[in-house]
């Protein structure tokens, strides 16, 4: 991870909202042998005793799964929408192009928890994406009682203790103030969604960046 001041998030309201917004993170660590593994997984953060959790599930008797077990230092990333930032957009367009993009960085202990704590982390992310509708056939508590307990003998829960957070939230702060708004301007312009969340991102921190 670029280690650049400028581009640092420091507010813990803002990495957290973050982290809900975009919960399918990369869970990765290294096995037995030493050899990197990742997953896929959407995970949640919540504090509890004064300590930062993210809690989760994933499939058992897994590379992963084997390899956490061996190894429980773990990192996740967290990542963002992104886009391409032309140097043509530039005051100075005599220079490279970039890319904008937000991420998320956190390092833990990850330990599986019981059967109890994964029934509710299984009812947290079910009813969380299907918008707390509780007359959704998919959330937990609405499957049959056979179905569940075939799921539940698949899979198992996580909670990973946070020690260590960094963020990168690249978002041409090292611009100059002609360069940033015609930044904006370019990537509202663009049919991309992603393009018009950074401008709108950077848009908001604009005070920030320039608070003169």
């Amino acid at each position: 991870m670029y280690n650049l001041p400028r581009h640092k998030e420091n507010n813990p309201k803002n990495i957290k909202e973050f982290i809900g917004k975009y919960p399918f993170a990369f869970l990765s660590g290294c096995d037995a042998e030493n050899k990197p593994i990742a997953t896929q997984v959407p995970v949640f953060i919540e504090e509890q005793d004064g300590r930062q959790l993210l809690r989760g599930h994933l499939m058992k008797h897994t590379d992963h799964h084997k390899a956490f077990l061996h190894n429980e230092n773990v990192l996740v990333v967290f990542t963002g929408l992104h886009t391409y930032v032309s140097a043509t957009w530039y005051s100075n367009p005599h220079q490279a192009s970039t890319w904008n993009y937000m991420s998320v960085h956190a390092k833990g202990i990850i330990r599986f928890l019981e059967e109890d704590a994964l029934v509710d982390v299984l009812r947290m992310t079910s009813l969380h994406f299907e918008n707390y509708d509780h007359a959704s056939t998919t959330i937990y508590d609405n499957l049959s009682d056979a179905y569940k307990l075939r799921l539940l003998s698949m899979i198992v829960a996580f909670e990973i203790e946070i020690k260590e957070m960094d963020t990168v939230f690249k978002l041409s702060q090292d611009r100059d103030a002609e360069s940033y708004q015609n930044i904006i301007r370019k990537l509202r312009e663009q049919d991309d969604e992603a393009g018009r969340e950074i401008a709108a991102e950077m848009e908001k921190r604009t005070k920030l960046v320039f608070p003169d």
